[in-house]
């Protein structure tokens, strides 16, 4: 029997937890390293917020977290949860019952003591070009001086929703009005009276708008999607849908391209986030172009330094927890030796195949990492991990539930969430169906 690996994992999120129970069941050596004062990751709610509502100022003390005070999954509880560990609660639980959940994960399987708390990673590199070992540099406010460890093998799983990602508008530097990044927004009382002008329809845009739309004078919100037309939202009185933000005048006007105005207080960023990993150093092979991550082979093994260094947790549009769960299990079997990978020259081929077939339906670089809500991918790890397929019920409930929301428009869902204008009959639907999902027989 070969002997155990030492395998640093960076960041006790639900990847670096999942990560690390997975390996902890292979028999390796694992430390993981979290700078926060507990596990959670995305999770954990900080009241407070950076210094720079923009998060621009490279001085500014970063705030991990992005959560906002009423935040719920916008996935049902359902669909939450491990291959064999699934999420017992309400259907749309807040963040602290999911941060619950996680605390109860890692104290089951043993992993809280394999974790050092507030303990940054601030450098990760090879020993040297001949080998695959790397050295990981930490730092903790508690000792002097840098701590550096030699580990065999290193997966990152240090989330990618602290470092906000800010729209450019023509204009901007003579407007007048405040601007602030939805990684800041907590509690919607700062926009109270006033006219809000929010960038993004995504789940948090539409989230955050809606709950601001309580107590702001007006919310406009901008997408850059080509099919918006400008229209009056059915959800709040004071909300209205436009396209994409032309430009912004000194006078405090933004002006769409749809040809409407509106003279704004603050706008809104709510634009998403950027990859980042500032601490890894491997001299050009993995980069970070256009939230593009890469090359690497299935979105986990950068083919040139595989299997040492590998990536959990970067894919999106999918079941969050069950997906980090299978890449997690597969790092874990292939740094074993019970799985293999293909030869470097055959990732890279499979890698520039996958770029060039996004390039040919002229889909984005930055959606690199997006699934597009199918399950192609999730089916394939799970038959490497010898789990079969991802069960066909927790397949078509998942479909059902996103035909549901784009159809019915995600607004009219978040007010579910929020208790406003549910039909019984609906709601009896979600939890019959929600009833039928066993994650545990995945």
């Amino acid at each position: 029997m070969a002997p155990p690996l030492k395998v640093a994992v960076i960041g006790a999120g639900v990847a670096g937890l999942a990560t690390a129970r997975a390996l902890k069941r292979e028999g390796q050596q694992v430390v993981v390293y979290e700078k926060l004062n507990q596990l959670g990751g995305l999770w954990i709610y900080e009241p407070q917020v950076e210094s720079d509502p923009l998060s621009l100022d490279p001085n500014r003390e970063i705030i991990h977290g992005s959560v906002y005070q009423s935040l719920r999954t916008n996935l049902p509880v359902g669909l939450m949860g491990f291959s064999d560990y699934p999420f017992d609660s309400k259907t749309f639980p807040n963040h602290d019952e999911v941060l619950k959940f996680l605390k109860k994960f890692a104290q089951e399987f043993g992993l809280i003591e394999l974790i050092r708390f507030e303990t940054e990673v601030v450098q990760v590199e090879r020993v040297d070009s001949r080998n695959h070992k790397w050295v990981v540099e930490s730092r903790t406010k508690y000792l002097s001086s840098n701590s550096k460890e030699v580990f065999d093998a290193v997966v990152v799983c240090n989330g990618h929703h602290t470092q906000p990602n800010v729209a450019y508008i023509q204009g901007i530097e003579k407007w007048p009005g405040k601007q602030i990044h939805s990684h800041n927004y907590r509690v919607p009382e700062p926009f109270k009276d006033q006219i809000v002008v929010a960038i993004g329809d995504g789940p948090s845009g539409k989230d955050v708008s809606l709950e601001i739309s309580k107590v702001a004078k007006e919310v406009h919100l901008s997408s850059r999607s080509p099919n918006v037309k400008i229209c009056k939202l059915d959800c709040a009185d004071n909300m209205w849908q436009h396209s994409k933000i032309d430009h912004v005048e000194g006078n405090g006007e933004v002006a769409f391209e749809d040809g409407a105005y509106v003279r704004a207080d603050i706008i809104l960023h709510c634009t998403g986030f950027k990859y980042d990993f500032p601490f890894l150093k491997t001299e050009g092979i993995v980069t970070v172009d256009d939230n593009r991550v890469g090359p690497l082979y299935k979105h986990i093994f950068p083919p040139e330094l595989a299997p040492s260094l590998s990536f959990v947790g970067l894919t999106f549009h999918n079941l969050i927890f069950l997906m980090m769960d299978l890449q997690a299990i597969w790092v874990a079997r292939v740094l074993s030796g019970k799985a293999s990978l293909p030869s470097k020259e055959d990732m890279l081929a499979e890698v520039q195949q996958h770029y060039q077939y996004m390039e040919d339906n002229g889909t984005p670089k930055h959606y690199t990492h997006g699934l597009g809500y199918k399950f192609d991918y999730m089916d394939w790890l799970a038959n490497q991990v010898g789990l079969g397929e991802v069960d066909e019920q927790l397949k078509l409930i998942f479909k059902s539930y996103s035909n549901f929301i784009i159809d019915n428009g995600y607004l009219r869902r978040r007010e579910w969430e929020l208790g406003y204008g549910l039909q019984e009959e609906e709601l009896l639907l979600i939890q019959s169906n929600l009833e039928k999902v066993k994650l545990n027989e995945i």
